[in-house]
């Protein structure tokens, strides 16, 4: 999609302070952080949301889940613990209509978040 921002970023149009990048997913971190440590862990290929998932994007998924443990393992957080936060749609706070992760950690986080 030319408009969104995480696909400028994905195709290095937008600079982003990347942390983890495999030939599937890119983990960066957040420009507007809501915790000590906030990285966004998002697809390369545009997926809008949850809800445009097609066949095979599963595995996509997938690799994003693995990927958040490797930059959790990377940062040093097996024992402190890690939140993984995704907003699907408007009414749920989905901001950038690209399916995305945060994995946020760095301080006391409460429950319920919303």
């Amino acid at each position: 999609m030319q408009d969104c921002i995480f696909c400028k970023i994905v195709n290095k149009e937008v600079p982003a302070d990347v942390v983890y990048e495999d030939g599937d997913i890119l983990a960066f971190k957040d420009i507007n952080p809501q915790a000590p440590f906030h990285i966004l862990l998002i697809p390369k290929k545009h997926i809008p949301t949850f809800f445009d998932m097609e066949e095979g994007d599963g595995q996509i998924l997938g690799k994003l889940h693995e990927a958040a443990v490797q930059v959790a393992r990377d940062f040093g957080l097996t024992e402190s613990g890690f939140r993984l936060v995704s907003n699907c749609r408007a009414g749920a706070g989905q901001v950038v209509f690209h399916i995305h992760y945060h994995l946020l950690a760095g301080r006391e986080l409460n429950w319920p978040p919303g």
